[in-house]
């Protein structure tokens, strides 16, 4: 499995369960790094399907690369 890194826009905690939620759906591992904006997934699924998965919460999403 390939870890994906992110850089999600978040702000707050709202924020966090926002993406958490959207992530649950796709049935995937990952780490929400609040502090630094940073969300990291663990998956097989391709890197733009969490990409478009990520954009749902409507936060400004960039993929790194990656891990």
């Amino acid at each position: 499995m390939t870890t994906h890194e992110f850089f999600v826009d978040m702000t707050c905690e709202g924020c966090s369960c926002a993406v958490t939620r959207v992530l649950q759906k796709l049935d995937v591992k990952f780490d929400i790094d609040l502090p630094n904006k940073k969300v990291f997934i663990e998956s097989d699924k391709d890197m733009d399907v969490l990409l478009e998965t990520l954009k749902k919460t409507g936060k400004t999403v960039t993929y790194i690369g990656p891990k």
